[in-house]
């Protein structure tokens, strides 16, 4: 992957199963996981526990930050399984995207436009070095519901933002290299030539 969303993949792997697996240096996953740890503090803090809605924001969370790293695992035999798998992820953080927004409706709460002061603070915290939930964790246990969701916004855009380039870059991947089964005829056709060199 591009030095913009991280590399995905463990490059000490070789022959016909590609490079796979390393997700953790992914940027993508490193958001979604942010994403997770937060939005479980945020629904402590302003859902329910018993509610249905808190049920379902935790696990969109999970399900954006897991399907990264299932699918960074996959990409070593199936593009196409790390294409759905991430796909998958993107669907569920746009699901909890709306979620917060939901809430900040619900509660008659500001919706931060991109260029609100906080809004901007937020989304520069994006370059701080090593970043991790403590980076935002003021945000989302200190601050105010409006604060709070509209800081989780953020990042699921930001994260958002990541997933999508990485699916088109998937998308070229697998335009132009085809799948596991087209690799597969490939590494043994080479084998064979090396094995019978013409005369």
């Amino acid at each position: 992957m591009a030095d913009d969303i991280g590399d995905s993949q463990d490059r000490s792997w070789s022959g016909v199963i590609g490079p796979h697996g390393g997700y953790r240096a992914l940027k993508s996953y490193q958001n979604a996981e942010i994403i997770h740890d937060a939005t479980v503090a945020f629904c402590g803090r302003f859902i329910d526990r018993r509610s249905r809605t808190n049920d379902q924001m935790v696990q969109a969370a999970r399900s954006g930050k897991q399907n990264i790293a299932e699918g960074s695992m996959a990409s070593g035999t199936s593009t196409k399984t790390e294409l759905k798998l991430v796909g998958v992820a993107r669907a569920s953080l746009e699901e909890l995207l709306l979620d917060y927004q939901d809430f900040l409706r619900q509660h008659a709460l500001s919706l931060w436009g991109k260029d609100h002061p906080q809004a901007q603070a937020v989304r520069g915290l994006a370059y701080a070095r090593n970043r991790s939930y403590s980076t935002y964790k003021t945000y989302i246990e200190e601050g105010s519901p409006e604060v709070a969701a509209n800081t989780l916004i953020c990042l699921i855009h930001q994260a958002n933002y990541l997933l999508d380039q990485q699916l088109r870059q998937l998308d070229q991947r697998f335009r132009q290299e085809g799948g596991f089964t087209e690799k597969l005829h490939r590494f043994r056709s080479q084998a064979r030539g090396s094995r019978y060199p013409p005369d």
